[in-house]
């Protein structure tokens, strides 16, 4: 799987036993990992490092999970990046302020490493779609244009 190789996925988590079981269940799947530890210092990363996905605790300090979410959605240099919220909150109004702020996926603590891992791919394979999607339509817009 040479694309999970390359893959970028930071990881905002508080918790030091929570970053490091993440840590440990996304870097044995090869891929490449960064932690944020709230959410100034996620935000940074994100526009620094460019990450593929975001594993985005909610309650986080200085900024929730629900507002750094909304800032990446509102950027249009980072609004393509995946954003999987991990999270110990469980109740619907949950779930859908983490849509209304521009989420894909949610995962409710405690996480198991398999379906972690194929939510990550999951989001990797539809950011592919959409860049493959952005392609075509560029490519379509440069033929009309060239006839």
């Amino acid at each position: 799987m040479s694309e999970t190789s390359a893959a970028r996925i930071l990881i905002a988590e508080d918790n030091p036993q929570g970053a490091e079981l993440l840590e440990a269940y996304v870097a044995d799947a090869g891929y490449d990992v960064r932690i944020a530890t709230d959410g100034e210092s996620t935000l940074q990363l994100v526009r620094d490092w460019k990450p593929d996905v975001v594993l985005l605790d909610v309650m986080m300090p200085k900024i929730s999970g629900f507002e750094v979410c909304k800032r990446i959605r509102s950027d249009p240099a980072t609004r393509g990046i995946g954003v999987l919220m991990v999270t110990a909150l469980d109740q619907p109004s949950d779930v859908e302020r983490a849509v209304d702020v521009g989420t894909h996926d949610f995962l409710t603590k405690p996480i198991h490493k398999a379906d972690l891992l194929l939510r990550i791919q999951a989001l990797l394979a539809s950011r592919s779609g959409d860049e493959l999607a952005d392609t075509l339509t560029y490519l379509e817009a440069v033929q009309k244009g060239g006839s």
